[in-house]
């Protein structure tokens, strides 16, 4: 798994559609729903004509990650729900990654959502792990 500024990513060795599902399947066993999610390239070509790689948002949560956050700060909303993304690489297969809840809860400079981060991101990192592995069919 690479850790980046904001986020966490893998590329596992899965073509775009069995990646988008397994991303999917793993989140469930994490303890997250699928709230939304954008196919980025239907839309650009719709709303724009424009021709765009496969792309995915999924917004994802967890329930009672949520509510433990939204219960120390009410305005914690505003980055809810965690978006997870699935694209096609530039040399072929997927690339999946995830919002880092941990560095998005520091932007609040309330040290009381710090451990509803860190679960929220050991979950995220395991559902990586295991779409990576290619664990999760």
């Amino acid at each position: 798994m690479e850790q980046r500024k904001y986020g966490l990513f893998v590329r596992p060795d899965r073509d775009y559609d069995d990646a988008l599902e397994a991303t999917k399947a793993a989140l469930k066993i994490e303890g997250f729903g699928v709230l939304t999610e954008i196919d980025v390239k239907a839309t650009m070509k719709e709303k724009l004509g424009a021709e765009f790689r496969r792309y995915d948002i999924i917004g994802a949560c967890n329930p009672p990650l949520a509510h433990r956050a939204l219960s120390v700060e009410l305005d914690i909303g505003l980055l809810l729900p965690c978006n997870v993304i699935v694209y096609e690489g530039e040399r072929g297969g997927a690339v999946v990654a995830a919002l880092d809840p941990r560095q998005m809860m520091e932007v609040t400079g309330n040290p009381a959502l710090r451990e509803v981060a860190t679960e929220a991101r050991s979950r995220l990192e395991r559902a990586l792990t295991a779409v990576e592995a290619v664990t999760v069919r």
